[in-house]
C-alpha cells in the first residue's frame, strides 16, 4: 500500500492526466464538430478519437509522464493506442450509444463526446501507468 507520498504523487499526476485529457476533450469536440457534415456523426467520431488520443499521448509523454518509459516516439504512441483499445471501447461506445439513442446527442454531440471521455478516463490513466509509460 503506498504510503502518503506515492498517493499525493499519484494524484498530482492523475490531475496532470485529467488536464491532458480536458485538452483532448476540446481537440475531440473540434473534430466531431468539423468532420460531422461531411462524413456523419460516426465516422466523425473515429477520426476524433485517433485525433485526441494522439494529442493526449503527446502531452502526457511530455508532461504527466515525462521521462518514464523508453523506446522511440512512434513506439510508445504505438504501444498507446493499443494500449487504450479497452477505453476507447468505452469511450467511443459510450458515445455511439448515445448518438445512436439519445436525440439530443445528435443535436448536441458534445454530449456525447463528453459521456465517453468520462467511461473511458479511469481505464486510460490506468493503461498508460502501467503499460506505456512504466
Amino acid at each position: 500500500m503506498p504510503g502518503a507520498k506515492g498517493l499525493r504523487g499519484l494524484a498530482g499526476q492523475f490531475l496532470r492526466f485529467g488536464t491532458v485529457g480536458a485538452g483532448g476533450f476540446v481537440v475531440d469536440t473540434a473534430v466531431v464538430y468539423g468532420l460531422r457534415g461531411a462524413v456523419g456523426l460516426y465516422l466523425a467520431g473515429l477520426a476524433s478519437y485517433v485525433a485526441a488520443a494522439s494529442f493526449n499521448w503527446l502531452l502526457n509523454r511530455l508532461w504527466t509522464f515525462r521521462g518514464a518509459g523508453g523506446g522511440s516516439a512512434l513506439r510508445q504512441w504505438a504501444r498507446f493506442m493499443v494500449a487504450n483499445l479497452a477505453g476507447f471501447a468505452l469511450n467511443r461506445g459510450t458515445f455511439w450509444a448515445m448518438v445512436g439513442f439519445v436525440p439530443l446527442a445528435v443535436e448536441w454531440p458534445v454530449l456525447a463526446v463528453l459521456a465517453g471521455t468520462a467511461a473511458g478516463m479511469f481505464v486510460n490513466f490506468g493503461l498508460s501507468r502501467l503499460v506505456v509509460f512504466r
